[in-house]
């Protein structure tokens, strides 16, 4: 699984369906699934996203997690993060796991991380055509793979 992760001071997700989510102040996560992925890779990542010190204490420096400053979090899908660019200028989405596999293990992830934050987690609607909008604060931005967890 491959997350990239966003310091925000808001963030917001629309569909033209009519579906709408909003946080303040937490952290923006876009999840992508592969075909290997499992239930121990999104253990991982929830765990150590939920715990990553990255919000600022009182003196200015970036050592706080998420749960410590009672922060929200939005999880929108986005199967392109596993998108291949090597050959041509088209990218490829090979490594991305269909639905039938990313489905679940992304709404195990979103589970994952409510269970240690403690809230309601905002999410987006899964392989909907999304509208997101944020405001990177920081910016701080983090791109973290369970495969290389090691």
């Amino acid at each position: 699984m491959r997350v990239l992760i966003q310091r925000v001071s808001k963030a917001r997700v629309t569909t033209p369906e009519g579906h709408c989510n909003s946080i303040v102040k937490g952290l923006l996560l876009f999840v992508g699934v592969e075909h290997a992925d499992n239930s121990d890779d999104a253990d991982w990542l929830a765990s150590k996203i939920a715990n990553l010190r990255i919000f600022n204490d009182g003196n200015g420096v970036m050592n706080k997690s998420v749960v410590e400053v009672a922060g929200n979090v939005m999880v929108i899908s986005q199967f392109t993060l596993h998108a291949r660019t090597k050959k041509g200028n088209r990218p490829s989405y090979m490594d991305a796991a269909p639905p039938e596999v990313s489905i679940p293990l992304y709404e195990y992830f979103i589970a994952q991380i409510e269970a240690i934050i403690g809230k309601k987690v905002a999410t987006g609607i899964f392989g909907a055509n999304m509208q997101v909008e944020l405001i990177n604060d920081g910016p701080v931005t983090i791109w973290i793979d369970s495969k290389q967890k090691y």
